[in-house]
């Protein structure tokens, strides 16, 4: 059954045409993933549907009684709002069905048969919209969602929260309304990996349709059933299925498109050619064949979607060593963030940084910049390193620049030995001309980002610290990224809570636990879990005081006693094998550099077929390494 139907609708600003005619539907307990390029319009139809936003032409259409919630990107509240009001306010239909229930059971003892039969009906029906609601307990269901969101001080007014606080305040209350529709626009932004984990569980289970914007592909391919995607113009393609059978049916979408375009071009040049023959070819019984030649070359031509083609400045070799910290500790006058860290970062690490909000991984990355001075202990940088330094407040961006002048001080810029006017870097990272004379205060979140590091990527660095990178960029921006960061020569610093971005990217974890603790762990983000589960609470690195050192050696793991005890209990073949581990763990990962490097060739990515397969082999490495690694977390726990 269609639960909201948006149909015919049209939306200009200026001279620029948002939508037109678009039409989308949604069913009953729906999955929908909305997805599109930055500047495309997502967080406007969302704004749409959710009647903020009045368009141009066309209507909304609403299943009558049926009660829709949006949790926008930067979530608003009233005046005066504190957390406990505003998840009163949420769960308000809950109280009223259950003191409408409450006033009918009290009646129940005066009435007689019939109309006892259908107040005993009606307490029902009572019962069961209580039941979807969320259940009887209203209080603690909400103060148990804040608890989990880690939002604390139940009094405490909105207007004195951080933005990430208010946005887990906003998640808190979306989840409360238990809404037959939930509009969710970017609801991991600010969040931790094990925060959007919960979240990903918590909305899984949650009854309703939703309609979800969100660059995180791992969230998207839990959550969704049905990807929609908003194409240049404005106009609306459904793909059945996860974020993962989306763009198997887009590549594949994509490749006939082009097979038909080849197909198209040889007809078109046979007819051509015939035309050429003379006046034989334009017969009056040749006509048809005329008109048919002038309608196929009328045809739009098939052409990619252009994607931002971010590129990096020739930077200065770098050392072995990029940086080093030794002992180093930092804190506050009322908490320790981190003690006795000792790391190394060398060249070609791609090193991120994960941990729960407010835990120090942004700190952390502050003291080894030299920003904050330690406490104790140090941080040497090498010689020959250049920092871009990625800031998640985009706080160097002048709103009041226009994108041109935010993007370089230059009007020619230096990349890959070659000379090129800075419009033309720009048009390539899809700010066409026009849009270049545009303030840097008009662009969506998604397009300041992309500028920013369009900027940063100018400067000739090699090593990048990049704090949050990925929040509000599309996911075609997001795949350029990652190519351009596994070819990179130099070392990378990242945080982020993007779990598939740091699969992809990531040769090394760094987990900031919060309580003073940080600790190492070898691979992407799945091998760590992988491996901080099987360690269990207290492992080699996660001992507070213990050094944490970032090199290609797996961590220490604390075997309990001496090496020639631990060799008699694994057996002379486990011993062996634990022995060869760590040059089959280095090969596995020669191997999948490899297999990250043929991905990067132009002719390979841009080869649909090629493309597919160079990723299986990339999939199958990584897969290796993983396993190896666990293979050896388990060697090493049974020594």
């Amino acid at each position: 059954m269609t639960l909201l139907r948006a149909a015919d609708v049209s939306l200009s600003f200026g001279s620029r045409t948002l939508f037109h005619d678009l039409t989308l539907v949604v069913e009953e307990d729906e999955r929908v993933g909305l997805v599109g390029v930055n500047g495309s319009g997502k967080s406007t139809l969302m704004r749409i549907l959710a009647g903020e936003l009045r368009p141009d032409a066309g209507e909304l259409q609403l299943r009558r009684g049926a009660r829709v919630t949006f949790l926008a990107q930067e979530p608003e509240f009233p005046p005066g709002a504190t957390i406990a009001g505003e998840l009163s306010v949420a769960q308000a239909p809950l109280r009223e069905a259950l003191a409408e229930h409450h006033a009918l059971s009290h009646q129940l003892g005066s009435l007689r048969a019939e109309p006892l039969d259908r107040a005993g009906a009606q307490l029902a029906r009572l019962a069961d919209r209580i039941e979807s609601l969320g259940g009887w307990d209203t209080e603690h269901q909400a103060r148990t969602l804040l608890d989990r969101l880690g939002v604390k001080d139940w009094d405490r007014p909105v207007a004195q929260l951080s933005g990430g606080v208010r946005k887990r305040v906003a998640i808190a209350r979306a989840l409360l309304a238990r809404p037959d529709l939930l509009l969710l626009d970017e609801p991991t932004n600010h969040l931790d990996a094990d925060t959007v984990e919960w979240l990903e569980d918590a909305l899984d289970a949650l009854p309703g349709a939703r309609l979800l914007v969100t660059h995180d592909r791992s969230f998207l391919d839990s959550l969704v059933d049905r990807v929609v995607e908003i194409q240049p113009g404005g106009a609306l393609v459904s793909y059945p299925g996860n974020y993962q059978a989306y763009l198997e049916q887009k590549l594949a979408a994509e490749s006939d498109a082009e097979r038909s375009e080849h197909k198209r071009g040889r007809w078109i040049a046979q007819e051509v050619a015939w035309l050429r023959r003379g006046p034989e070819a334009r017969r009056t019984k040749s006509r048809a064949r005329i008109e048919r030649a002038r309608r196929l070359m009328a045809e739009p031509r098939f052409r990619r979607p252009r994607v931002p083609e971010l590129q990096l400045a020739d930077a200065a070799r770098l050392g072995h060593t990029v940086l080093e910290a030794k002992d180093v500790a930092f804190g506050w006058p009322d908490h320790q963030v981190f003690r006795d860290v000792s790391l190394i970062i060398q060249s070609g690490d791609r090193v991120g940084i994960v941990g729960p909000n407010g835990a120090g991984k942004t700190t952390l990355l502050r003291v080894l910049l030299g920003e904050l001075a330690p406490q104790r202990g140090t941080v040497t940088r090498g010689r020959t390193v250049r920092v871009a330094h990625f800031d998640q407040g985009r706080a160097s961006l002048d709103p009041e620049q226009t994108v041109y002048e935010a993007a370089s001080s230059e009007e020619q810029v230096e990349l890959g030995g070659r000379t090129v006017a800075l419009r033309d870097y720009l048009d390539d990272l899809l700010f066409p001309v026009p849009m270049q004379r545009m303030k840097v205060g008009a662009l969506s979140g998604g397009e300041r980002n992309r500028l920013l590091l369009a900027r940063l990527f100018l400067q000739g660095a090699n090593l990048l610290v990049l704090d949050e990178p990925t929040n509000d960029l599309d996911l075609p921006t997001l795949n350029v990224l990652e190519r351009l960061l596994l070819g990179f020569g130099g070392a990378v610093l990242l945080v982020t809570h993007d779990r598939y971005f740091l699969d992809k990217v990531a040769t090394r974890i760094l987990a900031v636990e919060g309580d003073g603790t940080v600790v190492s762990w070898p691979g992407n983000f799945t091998t760590y879990r992988t491996l901080r589960a099987q360690a269990g609470p207290v492992s080699g690195g996660s001992v507070p005081g213990a050094p944490v050192v970032v090199s290609a050696a797996p961590p220490p793991v604390e075997t309990g006693g001496p090496e020639p005890s631990r060799a008699r209990r694994l057996g002379y073949q486990a011993q062996r094998e634990l022995e060869g581990m760590e040059a089959a763990i280095e090969a596995a990962e020669a191997r999948r550099a490899a297999a990250e490097a043929e991905l990067l060739r132009p002719e390979v990515y841009s080869d649909g077929r090629r493309a597919a397969e160079a990723q299986a082999a990339l999939g199958a490495a990584a897969s290796e390494v993983d396993r190896l690694y666990a293979r050896w977390a388990e060697l090493t726990s049974l020594g």
